[in-house]
Protein backbone atom coordinates (compact mmCIF):
# COMPACT_ATOMS: atom_id res chain seq x y z
CA UNK A 1 0.00 0.00 0.00
CA UNK A 2 1.75 3.55 -1.10
CA UNK A 3 2.35 6.02 1.25
CA UNK A 4 -0.04 8.99 1.52
CA UNK A 5 1.24 12.67 2.08
CA UNK A 6 0.16 14.63 4.50
CA UNK A 7 -0.85 17.32 1.43
CA UNK A 8 -3.15 14.72 0.10
CA UNK A 9 -4.65 13.69 3.30
CA UNK A 10 -5.43 17.70 3.44
CA UNK A 11 -6.57 18.26 0.09
CA UNK A 12 -9.09 15.71 0.04
CA UNK A 13 -10.12 16.96 3.38
CA UNK A 14 -10.83 20.45 1.74
CA UNK A 15 -12.74 18.89 -1.59
CA UNK A 16 -15.00 17.35 1.43
CA UNK A 17 -15.32 20.82 2.94
CA UNK A 18 -16.01 21.95 -0.66
CA UNK A 19 -18.74 19.69 -1.41
CA UNK A 20 -20.71 19.83 2.33
CA UNK A 21 -20.25 23.82 1.61
CA UNK A 22 -22.43 22.82 -2.68
CA UNK A 23 -24.99 20.44 -0.76
CA UNK A 24 -25.62 23.98 1.84
CA UNK A 25 -25.22 26.19 -1.17
CA UNK A 26 -27.77 24.09 -3.33
CA UNK A 27 -29.72 22.22 -1.03
CA UNK A 28 -32.31 25.56 -2.10
CA UNK A 29 -32.26 23.43 -5.78
CA UNK A 30 -34.29 20.65 -4.61
CA UNK A 31 -36.20 22.14 -1.66
CA UNK A 32 -37.06 25.96 -2.07
CA UNK A 33 -40.34 25.31 -4.62
CA UNK A 34 -41.58 22.23 -2.20
CA UNK A 35 -40.92 24.70 1.07
CA UNK A 36 -42.25 27.65 -0.29
CA UNK A 37 -45.62 26.00 -1.08
CA UNK A 38 -45.66 24.69 1.78
CA UNK A 39 -46.15 21.02 0.48
CA UNK A 40 -43.79 19.70 2.74
CA UNK A 41 -42.40 21.09 6.24
CA UNK A 42 -38.71 22.47 6.04
CA UNK A 43 -36.89 19.41 8.11
CA UNK A 44 -38.76 16.96 5.77
CA UNK A 45 -38.24 18.19 2.93
CA UNK A 46 -34.22 18.62 3.88
CA UNK A 47 -34.22 14.63 4.64
CA UNK A 48 -35.58 13.89 1.17
CA UNK A 49 -33.25 15.98 -0.46
CA UNK A 50 -30.35 15.01 1.58
CA UNK A 51 -30.98 11.02 1.35
CA UNK A 52 -31.76 11.19 -2.76
CA UNK A 53 -28.56 13.16 -3.21
CA UNK A 54 -26.66 10.46 -1.75
CA UNK A 55 -28.52 8.42 -3.93
CA UNK A 56 -27.92 10.16 -6.98
CA UNK A 57 -24.19 10.74 -6.45
CA UNK A 58 -23.97 6.82 -7.46
CA UNK A 59 -25.73 6.96 -10.54
CA UNK A 60 -22.75 7.97 -12.94
CA UNK A 61 -19.18 9.14 -13.33
CA UNK A 62 -19.44 11.40 -16.83
CA UNK A 63 -19.27 14.66 -15.29
CA UNK A 64 -16.76 13.55 -12.75
CA UNK A 65 -14.53 12.38 -15.85
CA UNK A 66 -15.03 15.73 -17.36
CA UNK A 67 -14.07 17.48 -14.33
CA UNK A 68 -10.95 15.33 -13.76
CA UNK A 69 -9.26 15.47 -16.99
CA UNK A 70 -11.16 17.81 -19.32
CA UNK A 71 -10.68 21.08 -17.76
CA UNK A 72 -7.00 20.73 -17.26
CA UNK A 73 -4.48 17.72 -18.11
CA UNK A 74 -3.76 15.25 -15.74
CA UNK A 75 -0.29 15.61 -17.63
CA UNK A 76 -0.59 19.39 -17.61
CA UNK A 77 -0.10 19.48 -14.08
CA UNK A 78 1.47 16.91 -13.02
CA UNK A 79 4.07 17.56 -9.96
CA UNK A 80 1.77 20.39 -8.97
CA UNK A 81 0.40 19.01 -5.78
CA UNK A 82 -0.87 22.62 -4.39
CA UNK A 83 -3.07 23.01 -7.58
CA UNK A 84 -6.02 21.38 -6.68
CA UNK A 85 -5.91 22.92 -2.97
CA UNK A 86 -5.69 26.41 -4.39
CA UNK A 87 -8.78 25.57 -7.18
CA UNK A 88 -10.58 24.45 -3.81
CA UNK A 89 -10.17 27.15 -1.87
CA UNK A 90 -11.01 29.65 -4.72
CA UNK A 91 -14.59 27.72 -5.28
CA UNK A 92 -15.01 27.67 -1.33
CA UNK A 93 -14.33 31.47 -0.74
CA UNK A 94 -16.61 32.34 -3.71
CA UNK A 95 -19.15 29.64 -1.90
CA UNK A 96 -19.16 30.57 1.43
CA UNK A 97 -19.79 34.60 0.34
CA UNK A 98 -22.50 34.02 -1.93
CA UNK A 99 -24.05 31.88 0.82
CA UNK A 100 -23.92 34.37 3.25
CA UNK A 101 -25.06 36.90 0.82
CA UNK A 102 -28.19 34.36 0.23
CA UNK A 103 -27.49 34.47 -3.51
CA UNK A 104 -28.09 31.22 -5.74
CA UNK A 105 -24.99 31.25 -8.03
CA UNK A 106 -23.09 28.14 -9.06
CA UNK A 107 -21.06 25.97 -7.01
CA UNK A 108 -19.76 24.09 -10.03
CA UNK A 109 -18.64 27.11 -11.89
CA UNK A 110 -16.85 28.22 -9.23
CA UNK A 111 -14.98 24.90 -9.01
CA UNK A 112 -13.88 25.20 -12.24
CA UNK A 113 -12.84 28.96 -12.04
CA UNK A 114 -10.91 27.71 -9.52
CA UNK A 115 -9.01 25.36 -11.13
CA UNK A 116 -8.39 27.18 -14.41
CA UNK A 117 -6.98 30.08 -11.91
CA UNK A 118 -5.00 27.87 -10.56
CA UNK A 119 -4.15 26.27 -13.34
CA UNK A 120 -2.90 29.54 -15.17
CA UNK A 121 -0.85 30.99 -12.14
CA UNK A 122 0.96 27.63 -12.18
CA UNK A 123 1.81 26.92 -16.29
CA UNK A 124 0.53 30.10 -17.70
CA UNK A 125 -2.63 31.56 -19.99
CA UNK A 126 -1.74 28.43 -22.22
CA UNK A 127 -2.30 25.62 -20.01
CA UNK A 128 -6.03 25.41 -19.42
CA UNK A 129 -8.21 23.20 -22.22
CA UNK A 130 -9.74 25.97 -23.48
CA UNK A 131 -11.22 23.45 -26.41
CA UNK A 132 -12.65 21.19 -23.67
CA UNK A 133 -13.93 24.02 -21.32
CA UNK A 134 -16.00 25.62 -24.64
CA UNK A 135 -17.44 21.98 -25.75
CA UNK A 136 -18.32 21.16 -21.83
CA UNK A 137 -18.56 24.09 -19.92
CA UNK A 138 -18.83 26.99 -21.44
CA UNK A 139 -21.88 26.12 -24.08
CA UNK A 140 -23.59 24.24 -21.38
CA UNK A 141 -23.17 27.55 -19.27
CA UNK A 142 -25.19 29.11 -21.63
CA UNK A 143 -27.31 26.81 -23.26
CA UNK A 144 -28.75 25.13 -19.88
CA UNK A 145 -30.49 28.78 -18.09
CA UNK A 146 -31.89 28.52 -21.68
CA UNK A 147 -33.41 25.33 -21.88
CA UNK A 148 -34.21 25.58 -18.27
CA UNK A 149 -36.24 28.78 -19.02
CA UNK A 150 -38.11 27.55 -22.11
CA UNK A 151 -39.00 23.99 -20.43
CA UNK A 152 -40.36 25.62 -17.73
CA UNK A 153 -42.34 28.09 -20.05
CA UNK A 154 -43.65 25.41 -22.00
CA UNK A 155 -44.06 22.63 -19.53
CA UNK A 156 -46.40 25.60 -17.57
CA UNK A 157 -48.34 26.79 -20.51
CA UNK A 158 -48.93 22.86 -21.29
CA UNK A 159 -50.66 22.29 -17.87
CA UNK A 160 -52.45 25.84 -18.14
CA UNK A 161 -54.18 24.53 -21.04
CA UNK A 162 -54.48 21.10 -19.63
CA UNK A 163 -56.27 22.04 -16.50
CA UNK A 164 -57.91 25.18 -18.06
CA UNK A 165 -61.16 24.18 -17.04
CA UNK A 166 -60.37 22.85 -13.47
CA UNK A 167 -61.05 24.88 -10.13
CA UNK A 168 -57.83 26.09 -8.82
CA UNK A 169 -57.88 24.69 -5.57
CA UNK A 170 -58.87 20.89 -7.02
CA UNK A 171 -55.36 21.70 -9.23
CA UNK A 172 -53.28 22.37 -6.31
CA UNK A 173 -54.87 19.50 -4.20
CA UNK A 174 -53.56 17.36 -7.13
CA UNK A 175 -50.16 19.34 -7.78
CA UNK A 176 -49.04 19.17 -3.90
CA UNK A 177 -48.86 15.17 -4.27
CA UNK A 178 -47.24 15.38 -7.67
CA UNK A 179 -44.59 17.92 -6.11
CA UNK A 180 -43.26 15.50 -3.79
CA UNK A 181 -42.15 13.30 -6.49
CA UNK A 182 -41.05 16.11 -8.93
CA UNK A 183 -38.84 17.48 -6.12
CA UNK A 184 -37.60 14.09 -5.33
CA UNK A 185 -36.40 13.75 -8.91
CA UNK A 186 -34.74 16.86 -8.85
CA UNK A 187 -32.72 16.17 -5.46
CA UNK A 188 -31.86 12.70 -7.58
CA UNK A 189 -30.26 14.35 -10.18
CA UNK A 190 -28.67 17.31 -8.12
CA UNK A 191 -26.83 14.39 -6.53
CA UNK A 192 -26.04 12.90 -9.97
CA UNK A 193 -24.15 16.04 -11.21
CA UNK A 194 -23.17 17.90 -8.24
CA UNK A 195 -21.25 15.47 -6.43
CA UNK A 196 -19.52 14.15 -9.11
CA UNK A 197 -17.59 17.55 -9.77
CA UNK A 198 -15.77 16.53 -6.24
CA UNK A 199 -15.52 13.34 -7.50
CA UNK A 200 -13.19 14.49 -10.07
CA UNK A 201 -11.34 16.76 -8.21
CA UNK A 202 -9.92 14.33 -5.86
CA UNK A 203 -9.08 12.00 -8.06
CA UNK A 204 -7.39 14.41 -10.32
CA UNK A 205 -5.13 15.16 -6.88
CA UNK A 206 -4.53 11.24 -6.51
CA UNK A 207 -3.25 11.09 -10.51
CA UNK A 208 -1.21 13.96 -9.47
CA UNK A 209 0.61 12.56 -6.89
CA UNK A 210 0.93 9.05 -8.39
CA UNK A 211 -1.75 7.27 -6.11
CA UNK A 212 -3.55 6.27 -9.43
CA UNK A 213 -2.80 6.35 -12.71
CA UNK A 214 -5.59 7.76 -14.39
CA UNK A 215 -9.15 9.41 -13.52
CA UNK A 216 -10.79 6.15 -12.98
CA UNK A 217 -13.68 7.38 -10.06
CA UNK A 218 -12.48 4.97 -6.87
CA UNK A 219 -15.31 3.82 -4.88
CA UNK A 220 -14.02 5.24 -2.03
CA UNK A 221 -14.04 8.60 -3.25
CA UNK A 222 -17.82 8.15 -4.50
CA UNK A 223 -18.94 7.21 -1.07
CA UNK A 224 -16.61 9.97 0.79
CA UNK A 225 -18.36 12.52 -1.83
CA UNK A 226 -21.50 11.78 -1.99
CA UNK A 227 -21.84 11.80 2.27
CA UNK A 228 -20.20 14.97 2.44
CA UNK A 229 -22.94 16.32 -0.04
CA UNK A 230 -25.93 14.86 1.63
CA UNK A 231 -24.81 16.49 4.82
CA UNK A 232 -24.40 19.91 3.24
CA UNK A 233 -27.58 19.44 1.72
CA UNK A 234 -28.88 17.88 5.42
CA UNK A 235 -28.08 21.45 7.23
CA UNK A 236 -30.33 23.57 4.26
CA UNK A 237 -29.14 26.78 3.32
CA UNK A 238 -32.11 28.85 4.27
CA UNK A 239 -31.13 32.15 2.98
CA UNK A 240 -31.40 30.46 -0.88
CA UNK A 241 -34.17 28.74 -0.32
CA UNK A 242 -35.79 32.02 0.29
CA UNK A 243 -34.61 33.48 -2.56
CA UNK A 244 -35.68 31.25 -5.24
CA UNK A 245 -39.23 30.31 -3.12
CA UNK A 246 -40.50 33.67 -2.39
CA UNK A 247 -38.46 36.53 -3.97
CA UNK A 248 -38.14 35.71 -7.82
CA UNK A 249 -41.78 34.49 -8.01
CA UNK A 250 -44.95 33.71 -5.95
CA UNK A 251 -44.71 29.88 -6.09
CA UNK A 252 -48.02 27.58 -6.02
CA UNK A 253 -47.91 23.85 -6.42
CA UNK A 254 -48.22 23.42 -9.55
CA UNK A 255 -45.32 25.77 -10.58
CA UNK A 256 -43.33 23.92 -8.39
CA UNK A 257 -44.36 21.22 -10.22
CA UNK A 258 -43.67 22.68 -13.32
CA UNK A 259 -40.40 24.25 -12.38
CA UNK A 260 -38.86 21.17 -10.76
CA UNK A 261 -39.79 18.42 -13.64
CA UNK A 262 -38.15 20.56 -16.20
CA UNK A 263 -35.41 21.58 -14.49
CA UNK A 264 -34.67 17.77 -13.41
CA UNK A 265 -35.07 17.24 -17.13
CA UNK A 266 -32.50 19.68 -18.14
CA UNK A 267 -30.00 18.28 -15.73
CA UNK A 268 -30.11 14.66 -16.28
CA UNK A 269 -29.55 15.16 -20.04
CA UNK A 270 -26.14 17.01 -19.81
CA UNK A 271 -25.10 14.26 -16.65
CA UNK A 272 -25.76 12.12 -19.31
CA UNK A 273 -23.34 13.81 -21.90
CA UNK A 274 -20.77 14.49 -18.62
CA UNK A 275 -21.28 17.99 -18.82
CA UNK A 276 -21.10 19.82 -15.48
CA UNK A 277 -24.05 22.46 -15.55
CA UNK A 278 -25.06 24.64 -12.62
CA UNK A 279 -27.87 22.98 -11.44
CA UNK A 280 -28.73 26.35 -9.60
CA UNK A 281 -28.65 28.36 -12.62
CA UNK A 282 -30.77 25.76 -14.28
CA UNK A 283 -33.56 25.60 -11.54
CA UNK A 284 -33.77 29.57 -11.28
CA UNK A 285 -34.01 29.55 -14.70
CA UNK A 286 -36.87 27.56 -14.69
CA UNK A 287 -38.80 29.14 -12.15
CA UNK A 288 -38.85 32.29 -13.94
CA UNK A 289 -39.60 30.40 -17.09
CA UNK A 290 -42.92 28.83 -15.27
CA UNK A 291 -43.77 32.92 -13.82
CA UNK A 292 -43.02 34.28 -17.45
CA UNK A 293 -45.83 31.79 -18.44
CA UNK A 294 -48.37 33.52 -16.23
CA UNK A 295 -47.58 37.08 -17.07
CA UNK A 296 -44.04 38.85 -17.55
CA UNK A 297 -44.83 41.46 -14.83
CA UNK A 298 -45.34 38.13 -11.85
CA UNK A 299 -41.26 37.77 -12.26
CA UNK A 300 -39.49 40.00 -10.02
CA UNK A 301 -36.93 40.89 -13.08
CA UNK A 302 -34.87 42.85 -10.79
CA UNK A 303 -33.78 39.87 -8.39
CA UNK A 304 -33.10 37.95 -11.58
CA UNK A 305 -31.07 40.37 -13.27
CA UNK A 306 -28.52 39.99 -9.60
CA UNK A 307 -28.86 36.55 -10.11
CA UNK A 308 -27.49 36.66 -13.47
CA UNK A 309 -24.50 39.07 -12.60
CA UNK A 310 -23.43 37.29 -10.17
CA UNK A 311 -23.85 33.86 -12.63
CA UNK A 312 -21.05 36.01 -15.17
CA UNK A 313 -18.61 36.82 -12.41
CA UNK A 314 -19.27 33.09 -10.02
CA UNK A 315 -16.35 31.92 -12.94
CA UNK A 316 -13.87 34.73 -12.97
CA UNK A 317 -14.19 35.76 -9.24
CA UNK A 318 -13.30 32.08 -8.05
CA UNK A 319 -10.60 31.69 -10.86
CA UNK A 320 -8.75 34.80 -9.11
CA UNK A 321 -9.46 33.81 -5.79
CA UNK A 322 -8.06 30.41 -6.51
CA UNK A 323 -4.29 31.62 -8.59
CA UNK A 324 -4.20 34.27 -5.63
CA UNK A 325 -4.69 30.69 -3.20
CA UNK A 326 -2.30 29.29 -5.43
CA UNK A 327 0.43 31.82 -5.36
CA UNK A 328 0.24 32.46 -1.49
CA UNK A 329 0.25 28.04 -0.86
CA UNK A 330 4.05 28.44 -3.15
CA UNK A 331 5.14 32.01 -0.79
CA UNK A 332 4.52 29.19 1.85
CA UNK A 333 7.15 26.58 0.29
CA UNK A 334 4.20 24.15 -0.37
CA UNK A 335 4.72 24.74 -4.29
CA UNK A 336 6.06 21.84 -6.74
Amino acid sequence: MPEIPLLLIVIVVVALVFDFTNGAHDSANAIATVVSTKVLSPRTAVLMAAALDLFGAFLGTEVAQTVGSGIVGPDVVAGCKILVLAALFGAICWNVLTWYLGIPSSSSHALIGGLVGATIAYKGWDAPSYASIIKKVVVPLLASPVAGFLMGYFLMVLLSWLFVKAHPRTVNTAFKKLQILSSAVMATSHGLNDAQKTMGVITLALVIFKIQPDVSIPVWVKIACATAMALGTASGGWKIVKTMGHKIFKLEPVHGFAAETAAAAVIMSASAMGAPISTTHTISTTVIGVGASKRFSAVRWGVAGNLVIAWVLTIPASACVGALCFWALELMGLGG
